[in-house]
């Protein structure tokens, strides 16, 4: 397992980019869930974020979004929903949250 944050760093409705290993990670809290994936667009293999720090969620927090393409995806499966990579998903990663903070745990 890999510690990533404490809890209160990836407040509700809020997303927040993590690098492990070499590897830009992407993390989501939707309604108390925490949601983990590769930050890696489908369509051109490139972060969904032109800036480390910058939101990937639209203006209601229910979808993340690539800023290079306006591909957008559903927080809770990382499915595709609309843009050039629609029908395939961003690749999840398993997590775990504790009384220590949020993990990736695969």
């Amino acid at each position: 397992m890999h510690f990533l944050c404490l809890s209160s760093e990836l407040p509700e409705g809020r997303s927040r980019g993590f690098e492990v290993a070499g590897n830009k990670l992407l993390g989501v809290r939707r309604h108390g869930q925490v949601y983990l994936y590769r930050n890696r667009c489908p369509h051109r293999g490139i972060p969904l974020n032109w800036e480390p720090g910058d939101s990937v969620l639209d203006a209601t927090a229910s979808l993340l979004g690539c800023a290079h393409h306006g591909a957008l995806f559903l927080v809770e499966s990382g499915e595709c929903i609309s843009g050039p990579c629609e029908g395939d998903a961003l690749e999840a990663l398993e997590c775990h949250e504790d009384h220590q903070g949020i993990w990736l745990t695969a």
